[in-house]
C-alpha cells in the first residue's frame, strides 16, 4: 500500500511495512520502490522496512527542473518526519546511494548505518560529466529508446537469460519515468559533489555492496573509499554487475540484514 508525505507542493509516495527498527530502501536512477518489493518482503522478518519513490520516479512527480542529491535527501527526510522515525539504517542504490551521502550530510544525527548498494562516494569525474551531457542530449530526442536500452546493461551479460523477469520489471519501471525526470537526475547526477569525506567521518557503520561485473561503477575505486571507514564492511559479488539486489537476492539480503542488526546493537 502507498502512503504520501507532502514536500514542495508534491506527495512523495512511500511504502511501510512491518515493525521494529528501520530499514530505509532507496532505488537508483530510473527506478522506484517496486524494484524492492521482493527483497523487502524478505527483511520483514526483522525489519520495518520504507521504501521511498525518489521524486521523478515511481509515483512521485517531479519538483522543478533540477534534481540534486540534498532535493532527493530532503524529500526522504519528509518522508520520514512524517512517520515519525528518527533512527535507521538507509540503503540506497546507485543514484539512491547518492542521496544517502547527501543524507548522512545533512542528517547525521539520523543515521545509524549506511549501506551503498552499487553505488560511491565519489563525484563524476570530468570524462562521465561529458558523457551525462552527450545521453542528455539524446534523451530530449528520443528518451524510451534510450531507457530500454540502459536497463540491460545494468546486469551482467551472463545474468540475463537468467534474470528475464527482472530484467522485463526494471524495463518496465525505466519506461514509466518521464523524459523531464530523466534529465532532472542526470543534470542532479552530473553536478553532484564528492561525499568520500562523508565516510571518513562516519561514526556508524557503513556497507559496501559491489558487483564486480559493474559497468557503472569500476569495484577497483571502491576499495580507497573503505580503506575511509571507521567501521566498514563489504559484500562482493563476483559475478554481479550494478543490479546487486536481483543478481545476488540471498547474498545481499543476507548482508543487509546482518549489518542493520548490527548497526542497531552497535556491535561494531
Amino acid at each position: 500500500m502507498l502512503h504520501y508525505a507532502d514536500f514542495k507542493k508534491v506527495k512523495i509516495a512511500y511504502t511501510d511495512s512491518g515493525k521494529g527498527r528501520v530499514i530505509v530502501l532507496l532505488h537508483g536512477f530510473l527506478g522506484s520502490h517496486e524494484l524492492w518489493s521482493e527483497f523487502g518482503k524478505k527483511l520483514l522478518k526483522r525489519f520495518r522496512v520504507i521504501a521511498i519513490d525518489l521524486p521523478g520516479h515511481g509515483k512521485t512527480p517531479s519538483i522543478g527542473y533540477y534534481h540534486s542529491m540534498e532535493l532527493l535527501a530532503q524529500s526522504v527526510k519528509a518522508v520520514l518526519d512524517r512517520v515519525g522515525v528518527r533512527r535507521y539504517v538507509i540503503a540506497g542504490h546507485s543514484m539512491g546511494g547518492y542521496a544517502a551521502l547527501a543524507f548522512a550530510e545533512l542528517y547525521p544525527e539520523n543515521v545509524s548505518g549506511l549501506c551503498l548498494f552499487n553505488s560511491t562516494s565519489y563525484a563524476d569525474p570530468e570524462e562521465k560529466k561529458k558523457d551525462r551531457d552527450r545521453v542528455i542530449r539524446l534523451v530530449k530526442k528520443e528518451h524510451k529508446h534510450y531507457v530500454a536500452e540502459v536497463v540491460t546493461t545494468l546486469f551482467a551479460p551472463g545474468n540475463l537469460a537468467k534474470l528475464k523477469e527482472e530484467v522485463s520489471k526494471a524495463r518496465r519501471v525505466a519506461t514509466e519515468v518521464s523524459k523531464q525526470s530523466i534529465i532532472n537526475s542526470l543534470e542532479g547526477m552530473k553536478e553532484r559533489k564528492s561525499r568520500d569525506m562523508i565516510l571518513k567521518f562516519a561514526e556508524y557503520p557503513v556497507l559496501f555492496v559491489i558487483g564486480k561485473k559493474d559497468g557503472v561503477i569500476n569495484y577497483e575505486t571502491m576499495y580507497p573509499q573503505m580503506g575511509l571507514c571507521k567501521y566498514p564492511s563489504v559484500v562482493m559479488l563476483e559475478e554481479g554487475a550494478h543490479m546487486g539486489f536481483y543478481e545476488a537476492p540471498e547474498e545481499t539480503l543476507k548482508g543487509l540484514a546482518a549489518f542493520a542488526e548490527r548497526c542497531f546493537r552497535k556491535n561494531y
